[in-house]
C-alpha cells in the first residue's frame, strides 16, 4: 500500500511540475523523505507527514474495506 501511494504521490507531483526538492522545502522535510516515500522505501514517516504532502499537492488519503471494488467516482477520477 505504501508503495501505490509513493506512486501516486510521484504521478502527481510530475503533472504539478513540482520538484521533490520544492516539496521538501516549502513543508520543511528533507528531499530524502519525500524521495523515499515515491519509492516506498521509507522505513519510517508519520501520517501528519504523509496528509500534509497529501494536502500540498491536492490529494486526499481514503480508506475503504480491504477487497471492496473501487466505487464509480473513483473510476472516473482516474481517467
Amino acid at each position: 500500500m505504501l508503495f501505490e501511494l509513493g506512486q501516486e504521490i510521484r504521478k502527481v507531483r510530475k503533472l504539478r511540475k513540482v520538484t521533490q526538492e520544492q516539496i521538501a522545502h516549502d513543508l520543511g522535510m528533507s528531499r530524502a523523505t519525500i524521495s523515499q516515500l515515491e519509492a516506498g522505501t521509507v522505513q519510517e514517516i508519520g501520517i501528519r507527514k504523509v496528509m500534509r504532502i497529501l494536502d500540498y499537492l491536492g490529494l486526499e488519503l481514503r480508506v475503504r474495506k480491504a477487497g471492496t471494488p473501487p466505487t464509480l467516482d473513483e473510476l472516473r477520477e482516474d481517467l
